[in-house]
């Protein structure tokens, strides 16, 4: 890192005034309503952490049962922890501060924790959800049960080296807890803990949840001796409602392929279960399904203190309002069998993991699609192609040069320009100018930067000297934010062969029957083929017409076409992109700078691509599937 001054001096001396006075800092008597943006409750954006599959249906018993605030607050009460084991561990996990990127880890089991040992349980599902208020992102990273680990001691048990599950089989959540902290370095502010009975409860209280089911999932254990068989799961390749029973089957499995995909389907299913709960829960489901969580879940909080219902209504507030490019889902890479039946990864490789996590880059699915796409990216510019001025709106000596000289160490063209014309400036103001081509967009990279910034128009008065005005305030601590771990892949050729003389003889007769166009895929990943378990389906979804095509690549990797005239359907909620390429306009679903997939709607139906679990498949081939589906005349 840069450690020279680029632009000014830091602490330079402040100038002359250049602004009328700033708006005062928020009192009870005198509340922020004049800023352009809505003030962010600090402890908002930690509703992402367990609303999903727990607090959500408490955030939405209070929405909706209106007046109904003492079954609220009951309800809230009741998922504070009450066994012996997670208020153990609420000992050591660390309070949340105010304003703060907080970590929550969640822990999914198949057996209640109560005053007997927790020996025999078993942690099907670790996982780690990361909000980060500052930069409004949230970001989800799981742990392969089967994942070799350092396991601290507890109780009789001595320290030992295993499988990350077996710390909650012999030391509980606790144990659990502590691996994860040791594992990854990282403070952990919330625990939640969720019994699998309250998974299958849940879901099928809400009348299933919508999934894109990647290939056919069979196995019922005949002829299979007792000691070695599997669980059972009966599930076809396409876009479909699962059944508690069946979701659960779902995010368990992995009789023929290992853990890695199976955190893979874990993460599929809660960002399923997030399109699709706010559109599905009603009043009257309520109450079942607050009992259900209430009887099967406990939430724990650092610094010993008990979540609230003040808190919980907080989440409500911000839950749907995360932009869909924030939600990040991040995997550990490189992930080998050691040859001990357990899975190893380098600290190279889990400490990039950790930062990826920690620091999600939200641009990289703008700069991946322009990168596949061979165009501009549509987000902001270069840090160094954008001119900044700070000015000193809190008073404090310094401050202006300070924030210019570490806008500087990011590569931005920053100087100071002296003090504003009042000190009175709480939050940390940032303006752009309109008259300057991407200065909005600037600005608002920059906010980000400083956390809690308001960014706002300049005013027709204002004279601006650069495309950003930076007024700092008294909430700027001397940091800016993290930089995001930048990802951007690189170009490559689409890994395509032409397919439509084969597949077009295969849909023809499909055609006749369905009640909505068909398109035939002109080209298909070059090292795959249509699988042979079911590779073409043609069924009813929500009482309208489906086609599901499945080709499998390479070792057991299986990527897919729907189609269907269910022009809504869930999974289509909240695409990250948007783009109009030769005539049609496609939704754009990434997970980091990964194309996940990629849909668009066509003559009353729609159609998407869905990538593999792993996201094998490149964006440039992607886009080249997506815009081969032609109509049936055409081939």
């Amino acid at each position: 890192m840069r450690t020279t001054l680029k632009k000014g001096t830091r602490g330079a001396t402040n100038g002359f005034a250049m602004l009328p006075p700033g708006p005062p800092p928020p009192t009870s008597a005198s509340p922020t309503a004049f800023y352009s943006m809505p003030r962010r409750n600090p402890l908002g954006l930690l509703a992402k952490l367990v609303m999903w599959l727990v607090v959500a249906v408490l955030v939405a018993a209070g929405a909706l049962a209106g007046g109904s605030w003492l079954f609220f607050n009951h309800s809230v009460a009741a998922i504070r922890p009450s066994s012996k084991e997670v208020k153990e561990a609420q000992k050591i996990l660390e309070a949340p501060a105010p304003g703060q990127p907080t970590t929550a880890i969640v822990i999914g089991y198949d057996k209640r924790p109560g005053p007997e040992s927790a020996v025999g349980s078993r942690s099907d599902t670790v996982m780690l959800v990361r909000a980060d208020p500052q930069n409004d992102t949230v970001a989800l990273m799981s742990f392969p049960r089967d994942l070799r680990v350092e396991i601290p001691g507890c109780k009789n048990q001595p320290a030992f080296v295993g499988r990350i599950n077996e710390a909650y089989t012999y030391c509980g959540p606790r144990g659990t807890l502590e691996t994860v902290k040791e594992l990854t370095g990282i403070p952990i502010n919330y625990m939640i803990t969720v019994n699998f009975d309250a998974f299958t409860r849940i879901v099928d209280r809400l009348g299933g949840v919508f999934m894109d089911i990647d290939r056919r999932y069979f196995n019922d254990n005949s002829g299979l001796a007792p000691g070695s068989t599997y669980a059972t799961i009966d599930l076809r390749p396409g876009y479909q409602q699962l059944t508690g029973k069946k979701a659960l089957d779902y995010v368990r499995y992995r009789h023929t392929d290992s853990d890695l995909y199976r955190v893979v389907r874990q993460q599929e299913f809660v960002k399923a279960f997030k399109q699709q709960v706010s559109d599905t829960w009603t009043l009257f489901q309520l109450p079942g399904i607050v009992n259900t969580i209430t009887e099967n879940v406990e939430v724990a909080k650092g610094g010993k203190q008990a979540i609230n219902a003040d808190e919980v209504l907080g989440y409500a507030r911000l839950v749907y309002q995360l932009p869909a490019g924030n939600f990040q889902q991040v995997q550990i890479e490189n992930v080998y069998d050691d040859g001990s039946f357990l899975l190893g990864v380098s600290e190279e490789d889990l400490q990039d993991a950790v930062g990826r996590f920690l620091h999600p880059d939200v641009d990289a699915p703008d700069r991946a699609i322009a990168v596949a796409t061979g165009k501009k990216p549509e987000g902001g510019p270069e840090p160094s192609e954008v001119t900044v001025t700070t000015l000193n709106g809190n008073g404090v000596t310094g401050s202006a040069g300070d924030a210019a000289y570490l806008l500087g160490q990011r590569d931005y063209q920053a100087r100071t320009g002296g003090n504003a014309a009042s000190f009175d400036y709480f939050h940390t103001t940032i303006l752009w100018d309109p008259a300057q081509e991407d200065s909005q967009a600037a600005a608002q990279d920059i906010g980000r930067l400083f956390g809690d910034a308001e960014v706002r128009r300049a005013p027709p008065a204002q004279e601006m000297n650069s495309m950003v005005l930076v007024i700092v305030g008294t909430t700027f601590g001397g940091t800016l934010a993290p930089s995001a771990r930048e990802e951007t892949p690189e170009r490559q050729p689409p890994a395509v062969v032409k397919d439509g003389a084969s597949m077009k003889p295969l849909l023809r007769p499909i055609q006749r029957k369905a009640d909505f166009p068909i398109l035939v895929p002109t080209v298909r990943e070059e090292n795959s083929s249509l699988s042979e378990e079911e590779g073409i389906r043609h069924y009813r979804l929500e009482d309208n017409g489906a086609l599901r095509l499945t080709y499998v690549m390479g070792q057991g990797e299986y990527w897919g076409i729907q189609q269907t005239s269910w022009t809504d359907a869930p999974i289509l909620n909240g695409p990250t992109l948007t783009r109009r390429i030769k005539g049609r306009e496609y939704r754009l679903y990434f997970s980091g700078p990964k194309l996940h997939m990629v849909a668009f709607e066509e003559d009353g139906a729609v159609y998407w691509v869905v990538n593999t679990l792993q996201n094998k498949m490149s964006n440039e081939t992607m886009l080249a599937i997506a815009r081969g589906l032609r109509p049936m005349q055409q081939q």
